[in-house]
């Protein structure tokens, strides 16, 4: 992956346009953020669940920090495309926390739109982090060809997925 800006990683500064190996920054970031994206989850959906203020101060932090950490590493236009991007993958967030709510008894709709900011920001964090892990994992970014190829297996296989989902939630 080619930094967009300097950053330092593990004490060692990488400096703007530096291929950082995938093995440095994806697993810390998609461990991290499955962490973080699990607690605001069960925050907002937990059966005790802490007021909405809360939910929004601990997740808009968390968010925001991740947000600048992208923005360093893959920079704004990316950054750019990934909020264009879930505003048009709505449905496939919906349907995803819609199925994972329906593993503990619950849907959707039992809860205030409000509510599903947070995990919703969250997820759309994950899945763009996910992304840009499999772009650099099968060494497809700088390969129009193979990056065609990997960008249309992760469309499809999202879009399956998704579809999946939302039946298996729906039955």
């Amino acid at each position: 992956m080619k930094l967009r800006s300097d950053m330092t990683i593990n004490g060692q500064t990488y400096a703007k346009g530096t291929d950082v190996p995938w093995s440095k920054v994806y697993p810390f970031f998609l461990l991290h953020m499955l962490i973080f994206g699990g607690s605001g989850f069960f925050m907002a959906y937990g059966t005790s669940h802490p007021p909405v203020p809360f939910l929004y101060l601990h997740g808009g932090f968390a968010i925001a920090i991740y947000t600048v950490f992208y923005l360093v590493m893959f920079g704004r236009d990316e950054v750019k495309w990934m909020f264009i991007n879930a505003g048009l993958g709505l449905l496939g967030i919906y349907a995803q926390i819609g199925w994972l709510l329906s593993l503990f008894g619950k849907k959707i709709g039992d809860y205030p739109f409000y509510i599903h900011v947070i995990p919703f920001l969250y997820y759309m964090l994950y899945t763009f982090l996910l992304r840009h892990a499999i772009l650099d994992i099968t060494q497809s970014r700088e390969d129009t060809e193979k990056r065609k190829l990997v960008e249309n297996l992760y469309v499809a296989i999202s879009a399956a997925v998704y579809v999946f989902l939302f039946w298996l939630e729906r039955r």
